[in-house]
């Protein structure tokens, strides 16, 4: 019996223990559960995590802005329970248009199979899935992202055979495996969020057009936006594959009598969603830097919209100014709209096409473009047909209006009526044929030898000619080579009266009608100095007030910074960039006139202590915006790609309103086509906002804005100058200093004590963390502007913005330092105005 008791003791323990391990183990499965039974609902606090953890679901609500609340399913990289999940993991929303008030909401499955969110507190069902007729119902969270009902026990897990699924009803995220288009007889589409605190179907959205020739289209309500163009075999217009760093992104495209869908296959976690603005954006995850990546952006330029702006029966391509012109054999139908830039008219046929008489017509050949739209157009489409099969066809029909064969099955496609969005592209596309009279496709070939000798002479002497004036051209003015959209322009060194009116949305001002509403450039009328000249008030009308720059004889600055900025800023037109009135050329005056800025330049306010006051927190917000909006309209949607080359304080004026406009483009350039960065022989700007890459290598881009962008931002919340600072700290400069502080927790140290420390603690930290963020060391670290806007925007967190890499630093040059960086640089100005640097 003794030992009986004692072995029964030694027992115990071990038992506890393992009925300990048991619950716990217990515990923890139903927390990381992926499955809804009808025994086990799922609570408002509670949450599904797939088996292999990277997709969760629950209820959250968006920006953690109010008492609404919403069942979603969300990205789980960071492997944490967020019942306040942030917007950009959300993948999928259940109940997007009606959410449960408060924490009171379930989800749960019914007996049928039906999943359902309820409000217990009131017992009302807000949102269900369809009805089923399932006899042992089990919702399942997979690893995929799909939420999907199907039979406990015995059921064919494959997609087409789930009784029910959320793959089926996307919002405005599309995920690997997910299909957009239509798939069992449903239309799958992505539609955005109304806002970014409200997951209410919004008013974008992308869908599958079916029709003879499928393709995405991206719509505001019924208006369109932007389209791929057709599936030619390879890809879907203009929707490319590509592999980058051992990670493919590529697509599969079904079109059958079944099933016309898109979807997405890639060596990593990639996401296509549409987003609140308008845009359609592809993501990746990357893991080592636990972010997501922005791959693309669709519209991608202006000729990516719909119809480009180019109207019918013409082509925009982006690398050409002007980016519109007409197919061969039209001609504008409004000429006086077209030279204006206005292209919405489109073009007509010069002489139309005679079907009648044989022989009379003939097909001109346009290569690599994204063919024409056919959703809303008259189409035949015939597959198994040849090329020259194809051309009888169009030949038979006297509606034929072009006709191409696309790459995979040899398909034939007719355009009976106009030629709507064609766009050269610089990649793949396709051939399009289009029907033209003989007489406009080619003049008829001489028949007699001696009119071919007669047609060489007169050329060469006609090319002598012309080398003769060039040489005489080169002789008499100094030659400078500007490249704008890969063409080589040549400007003289001034600009010539002769130039008067040739943009006509510019008006020339007499010197006269200056000189009386500056009161004859009065010291009085005086409002400042720059690199250019002086800058005078003046009065227009006796009631519409200007500000003139008068070129000054002494300028570094000179003609080609004159006729740069009336070329380019003439042609934009954005709230947050100053607007140009017109310009005056007299003899050896060069002036331009803008709209009146009564707060002057941001300097004045952010680096004056009696002004530094009144740039509260929430007006100093206001200007950071504004800036990234300007540059964002810089940088991808105005008619061209600016890169400014010169963005800085005392070129950010202030309306009365403190709203920021970004002006002086002098030193501004182009950028066309494919092209992503330049390097010139010409280093231009000013010391401590310029980009390392530009400074030392001659190499700009975007991302050199972006560099400019980030230092202003650190600029703005300390109210510091980036190259004042080395006086006053044992750092290099801002940069350096925000770095150091940044890394030693003390970043709070940076703002600018004038502010009071009345400010939101949250956006100040945000925003030196964009800052940073911007004046990473190397430019493909550096977020586009349309990233930085969504950083700035209210629904990104602190927290979910990448962590910032070693900045560029930019030590303060002297002038004797310039010989360690280029042994051929003719001129240095001071630091305190700007650098220029030639040759390389």
């Amino acid at each position: 019996m003794a030992s009986f008791e004692h072995n029964n003791s030694f027992l115990l323990p071990i038992l506890f223990t393992v009925l300990t391990l048991s619950f716990s183990l217990s515990l923890s499965t139903a927390a990381t559960r992926d499955t809804i039974t009808l025994t086990e609902p799922l609570a408002d606090n509670e949450t599904l995590v797939s088996a292999g953890g990277s997709f969760a679901l629950g209820f959250f609500t968006p920006n953690n802005s109010d008492s609404r609340r919403y069942v979603g399913i969300w990205h789980n990289h960071n492997k944490s329970i967020d019942h306040n999940i942030t917007f950009r993991k959300v993948v999928w929303v259940a109940n997007r248009a009606n959410p449960v008030i408060g924490s009171t909401g379930q989800l749960s499955v019914t007996a049928n199979g039906t999943v359902r969110i309820t409000n217990r507190e009131t017992s009302t069902v807000v949102w269900s899935s369809l009805g089923l007729t399932l006899t042992n119902p089990v919702v399942e969270l997979l690893d995929n992202g799909n939420f999907v009902v199907k039979e406990k026990e015995g059921y064919n897990n494959s997609q087409n055979n789930y009784a029910w699924q959320s793959f089926d009803y996307p919002t405005d995220t599309l995920l690997q495996d997910m299909k957009l288009g239509l798939v069992n007889g449903l239309d799958r589409n992505l539609t955005a969020w109304k806002s970014e605190d409200d997951p209410s179907p919004g008013e974008y959205c992308a869908a599958m057009v079916i029709g003879d020739s499928p393709e995405i289209y991206l719509f505001n309500r019924s208006s369109k936006l932007w389209r791929s163009g057709p599936w030619d075999g390879r890809q879907l217009g203009t929707l490319r594959s590509w592999n980058s760093n051992d990670r493919a992104f590529t697509y599969t495209f079904v079109n059958n009598y079944k099933e016309v869908s898109f979807s997405i296959q890639a060596s990593y976690q990639t996401i296509l969603r549409v987003g609140q603005s308008g845009v359609l954006q592809i993501r990746a995850w990357v893991p080592e830097n636990e972010e997501w990546l922005l791959f693309r952006e669709i519209p991608a330029d202006q000729c990516d919209k719909y119809i480009g702006q180019c109207g019918s029966n013409s082509i925009c391509d982006i690398t050409q100014s002007p980016m519109c012109r007409c197919l061969q054999g039209f001609t504008p139908k409004n000429p006086a709209n077209w030279e204006g830039g206005d292209y919405n008219d489109g073009c007509v046929r010069t002489v139309p096409f005679d079907c009648r008489s044989e022989g009379a017509d003939t097909f001109l050949s346009l290569n690599g473009v994204k063919l024409p739209e056919s959703s809303d157009t008259a189409t035949l489409t015939t597959f198994s047909l040849s090329l020259d099969a194809c051309r009888s066809e169009c030949f038979k029909n006297c509606s034929c209006a072009a006709y191409a064969i696309s790459v995979g099955g040899g398909g034939c496609v007719i355009w009976l009526t106009h030629l709507l969005d064609v766009v050269q592209l610089s990649y793949a596309g396709l051939d399009l044929y289009i029907r033209n009279r003989l007489t406009d496709a080619a003049s008829p070939q001489p028949q007699k030898a001696n009119w071919r000798i007669r047609v060489v002479i007169v050329s060469l002497l006609s090319g002598a000619l012309l080398l003769s004036c060039f040489i005489f051209f080169l002789w008499r003015r100094k030659k400078r080579r500007r490249v704008i959209l890969g063409r080589t322009i040549f400007f003289s060194d001034k600009l010539d009266e002769d130039d008067r009116g040739k943009d006509p949305d510019l008006p020339l001002f007499t010197f006269g009608t200056i000189a009386a509403a500056t009161e004859s450039f009065s010291s009085e009328n005086k409002l400042g100095q720059g690199g250019f000249g002086p800058v005078y008030m003046g009065m227009l009308g006796g009631d519409k007030e200007i500000a003139v720059k008068r070129l000054a004889k002494s300028s570094q600055q000179g003609a080609e910074e004159f006729k740069n900025e009336v070329m380019l800023i003439a042609k934009l037109q954005n709230r947050n960039l100053v607007r140009l009135l017109g310009c005056c050329i007299h003899g050896e005056e060069r002036m331009l006139v803008y709209e009146y800025m009564p707060n002057k330049s941001l300097d004045a306010f952010l680096f004056e202590k009696e002004k530094a006051s009144l740039l509260e927190w929430r007006t100093r917000h206001q200007i950071i915006v504004g800036i990234t909006r300007g540059l964002l309209y810089l940088h991808h949607d105005s008619r061209y790609r600016i890169i400014h080359r010169d963005l800085k304080a005392s070129n950010i004026l202030l309306d009365k309103e403190m709203n920021p406009k970004i002006s002086d483009f002098g030193m501004a350039r182009l950028f066309g086509g494919d092209e992503t960065n330049y390097n010139t022989r010409k280093v231009v700007g000013t010391y401590g906002y310029m980009s390392p890459e530009y400074a030392m290598e001659g190499i700009f881009s975007v991302k050199s804005d972006v560099y400019s962008f980030g230092v202003l931002l650190l600029e703005i919340i300390s109210g510091k100058k980036n190259r004042g600072l080395y006086a006053l700290s044992p750092h290099l400069n801002l940069v350096a200093h925000a770095w150091s502080l940044w890394n030693e927790d003390k970043t709070l140290e940076l703002v600018d004590e004038a502010m009071n420390n009345n400010f939101s603690l949250n956006d100040v930290l945000k925003c030196i963390k964009i800052g940073l963020l911007c004046v990473q060391n190397h430019p493909e670290d550096r977020p586009l502007m349309s990233s930085v806007t969504e950083m700035l925007g209210a629904s990104a967190d602190i927290a979910s913005l990448p962590h910032p890499k070693q900045p560029g630093f930019i030590a303060r040059m002297e002038p004797f330092q310039l010989d360690h960086i280029s042994n051929n640089r003719d001129t240095y100005t001071s630091n305190e105005l700007t650098v220029t640097l030639d040759g390389r």
